[in-house]
């Protein structure tokens, strides 16, 4: 029988809804076993001003997790500041980031099979003085890894980025041979590993429109992504294009695909965020752990109203739980046991 699937869930920004859709999550029945990396006292506090009832549990590694409905394993986080819903503090950051310490080191020591990260506010965390540019970042660096790649998933759907959070007069020269072939690798390896992908077939877009329309609006193409991509061929990697974006996201391509890769940030994700925002999970590829995070922010303007949605949570719970099968069974010896 295989052994359930253990994920820590970080509570990221005490002021948004983070706190309150793990609240929510543990008021119904789970099929995986969550354990919450926050404070205690912040979820006690915001549970008392909405009115819920949820059995908190202090947890430490070694411990059973519950999945009853109406208890919550939490693994408790000093530090901080202030609780108050929809008010940030910058004197909360430093636990912001020690929750994300707490999880990732726990997914390395295989205490947990993988972690998901409510949403933060990345401008609370720069304000007390922390140089900090999102989730990804932090866990590459925290991992040592040399590369990671954001994709966002929904049932449907995957859009990996070649570049992510760029101001789009930089992202021509950041589309690199080197950075292409990074991606793309990890793409194809992770969608192995992860997704349990035999052999990945992955749309590339092109930068330009048009594709570059044979150099007369642009030379990227020709110039660094199709000798790129034609090298990449030769590892034995699938990959169609680069492809004009516009006709990219239709059935006629995707039908036939297992990912697309998009040059930019704006490129692809706003058709993925049309086809299932609320259902989409962003997933990190490239690092030794499994991470996936909801598809949404702070919602600041929600937080203790008991109306925010957890069902991009939800989402990337169950996603985040098949990524580890998928790379136990991965890691399985044929014939053997992970």
């Amino acid at each position: 029988m295989t052994s359930p699937v253990t994920l820590a869930l970080t509570a990221g920004e005490p002021a948004g809804i983070g706190p309150e859709l793990c609240l929510q999550l543990a008021l119904e029945e789970r099929g995986q076993r969550i354990v919450v990396v926050a404070s205690q006292a912040l979820l006690q506090a915001r549970q008392n001003d909405m009115g819920l009832s949820v059995q908190l549990e202090s947890w430490q590694p070694g411990q059973p997790v519950t999945c009853d409905a109406g208890h919550l394993a939490v693994m408790d986080i000093s530090g901080v500041a202030t609780t108050s819903a929809g008010r940030t503090d910058p004197g909360n950051s430093q636990y912001v980031l020690d929750t994300l310490t707490a999880a990732a080191q726990g997914c390395l020591d295989g205490v947990f099979d993988g972690m998901v990260t409510a949403p933060v506010h990345k401008g609370v965390i720069n304000e007390a003085g922390i140089a900090f540019s999102g989730h990804t970042e932090f866990l590459q660096e925290f991992c040592g890894v040399e590369r990671v790649v954001m994709m966002l998933a929904t049932e449907e759907l995957r859009v990996a980025l070649v570049t992510t959070h760029l101001p789009l007069r930089d992202v021509p020269g950041a589309i690199t041979p080197e950075r292409i072939t990074q991606v793309t690798r990890i793409l194809d390896q992770d969608l192995k590993t992860f997704f349990g992908v035999a052999h990945p077939r992955i749309l590339v877009a092109g930068l330009n429109p048009h594709a570059g329309e044979g150099g007369h609006l642009g030379r990227e193409e020709i110039d660094i992504i199709e000798p790129t991509l034609e090298r990449l061929r030769s590892e034995g990697i699938r990959l169609t294009g680069p492809l004009p974006a516009d006709t990219l996201f239709t059935p006629h391509w995707l039908d036939d695909a297992d990912a697309v890769l998009a040059m930019y940030h704006d490129q692809g994700l706003p058709v993925l965020k049309f086809q299932g925002f609320g259902r989409a999970v962003n997933v990190t590829l490239g690092l030794p752990i499994v991470r996936t995070s909801v598809d949404h922010g702070t919602a600041l303007d929600l937080a203790g109203t008991g109306k925010a949605d957890a069902g991009s949570l939800h989402t990337a719970i169950r996603v985040g739980e098949q990524m580890a099968r998928h790379r136990r069974e991965h890691r399985k010896p044929p014939g053997g046991k992970p």
